[in-house]
């Protein structure tokens, strides 16, 4: 039994503007469920329009959060999780937080503006801890 204080199947999203890793809580622990990363974001753009000064990464970045949200409420909407904790490094989380869904955000128990993404699972599990 693991030491995490979340219900199971409590949804975990630990993201960077360049990849997220995907978790359940089971047991009181992380079980890793997948990782997301861009794919091709050739047609894809980021939310709204791009200051002029927004490098090519900056733009990716916004592109990668824009889909990150869209997952998120697709997954919600489709009744995948009631409860979400949202770790992603303070810039992305800014990207990430004006553009999710009002189903989403009254989904989230935690959000933390941490670089977890390289971690092993028990530091994340020991950061949401806190």
């Amino acid at each position: 039994m693991g030491t995490l204080n979340f219900p199971e199947e409590t949804f975990v999203v630990v993201a960077t503007g360049e990849e997220a890793k995907t978790f359940y809580v089971r047991s009181g622990s992380l079980e890793h469920d997948g990782d997301w990363t861009p794919g091709d974001l050739a047609d894809q753009g980021p939310a709204g329009k791009s200051p002029s000064e927004q490098s090519p990464r900056e733009s990716m970045e916004a592109t990668f959060s824009k889909i990150i949200a869209e997952k998120l409420y697709d997954l919600a909407h489709k009744g995948k999780y009631e409860r979400l904790i949202l770790v992603a490094d303070p810039d992305t989380l800014g990207e990430i937080r004006p553009l999710l869904h009002q189903e989403v955000s009254e989904k989230i128990v935690l959000e933390q503006a941490k670089t977890l993404t390289n971690s092993p699972v028990e530091d994340i599990e020991k950061s949401i801890s806190q």
